[in-house]
């Protein structure tokens, strides 16, 4: 453990590396999970940033490492298997959480960075009435009386739209709906008025309907507090009416960042187009076409080949992607800022040459 100085002044000097418009950078991240079955690379070399008022999607499979990318920036990896082994995450006027302390960490988490976490029923204490459960991150981090928390937290629940705010402080979390639970979650995260709010598939527990009052609500409450916003899902739908700009991740990397526009416009990792291409459509005249898939599975993280994570079931495969894993970086003559993907079709090397063989 670093001393009390050292380690402010290496805060200080990270907070200093973002830019204006930046609040949360991520450099490298690399976290694994050591298990029986070997190390898996859960999220291995991610790096973004997001900036003031933005919301970057995170989309993928399940098993891509999203939720740990998320679970690493806030220091909730599932211990003692999870650990961060490398990069930084670089918070506007906090510096890199990586270096914190537990004790630290539990000062910022909740006031400067928070999370929605997927499903609210297993995230809410069952035995504890909501109100408390918002007015508790209230007093932990503001130095406020109980009655202040307490208007500060019905204020809350009427802000995320639940009614009779007053009488709803008083209930447990098995007397609300599901759609009224994540508004409990959303009340909490935003509580303390973070600059980053994390969401982990808010909406994925709920119906449709739900779904899109929830969603509508994360957007307006991101515009009235200021807070930027991470959210990590499957859905694309999801994606195109929430996101600013995406990074696409597979097996524990990032392996296309683009404007959400452009994402969906020119899709170019072979990935990618695979996800666009699975989203049931209907032909003229409402007739049902066949749904497409991605062949294969996501790959054993603790037990990767050689060459691009995505080879065994891409469509393109070429010999120099079972021999090097490309790097995450500008398509050749893209001539789009800030677009990336890990495609060797797209970067300048190029492959050598088509596989023999297509991928299974």
């Amino acid at each position: 453990m670093m001393k009390a100085s050292t380690q402010h002044e290496h805060m200080s000097a990270a907070g200093r590396d973002l830019d204006e418009a930046e609040v949360l950078r991520v450099e490298n991240l690399a976290a694994h999970l050591h298990t029986g079955g070997g190390v898996v690379r859960a999220v291995d070399g991610v790096s973004f940033s997001l900036r003031k008022g933005e919301t970057l999607c995170i989309v993928g499979e399940s098993g891509c490492g999203k939720s740990m990318t998320a679970l690493a920036i806030l220091g909730l990896l599932p211990r003692p298997a999870g650990r961060i082994v490398s990069g930084r995450v670089v918070l506007a006027g906090v510096g890199d959480l990586a270096m914190l302390s537990a004790e630290a960490m539990r000062k910022v988490r909740g006031r400067s960075i928070s999370m929605v976490f997927q499903e609210p029923m297993t995230s809410l204490n069952p035995v504890f009435r909501i109100g408390w459960q918002i007015s508790e991150a209230i007093l932990m981090h503001e130095a406020i009386g109980r009655e202040a928390a307490r208007a500060r937290a019905i204020a809350m629940l009427e802000l995320v739209g639940i009614p009779s705010p007053e009488t709803r402080y008083d209930a447990y979390p098995h007397q609300l709906s599901g759609g009224m639970r994540q508004r409990v979650m959303i009340a909490i995260a935003l509580a303390c008025q973070p600059q980053v709010m994390l969401a982990d598939e808010p909406t994925t527990a709920l119906d449709v309907t739900i779904q899109a009052q929830i969603l509508r609500l994360m957007n307006r409450l991101k515009t009235e507090t200021g807070s930027s916003l991470l959210l990590i899902t499957h859905d694309l739908g999801v994606v195109a009416q929430m996101a600013t700009r995406v990074c696409v991740m597979y097996a524990g990397v990032i392996v296309e960042e683009a404007d959400v526009g452009a994402l969906f416009a020119r899709p170019l990792h072979p990935y990618t187009r695979g996800l666009l291409a699975a989203i049931p459509t209907s032909r003229s005249g409402g007739a049902r076409g066949k749904l497409s898939t991605i062949a294969g599975m996501v790959p054993n993280l603790a037990r990767l080949e050689p060459g691009c994570r995505f080879a065994a079931r891409c469509p393109d495969v070429h010999d120099r992607c079972r021999m090097a894993e490309p790097p995450l970086a500008a398509p050749e003559g893209a001539g789009e800022g800030g677009r990336g993907v890990r495609c060797w079709l797209h970067l300048s090397a190029g492959p050598v040459a088509p596989a023999l063989e297509a991928a299974p």
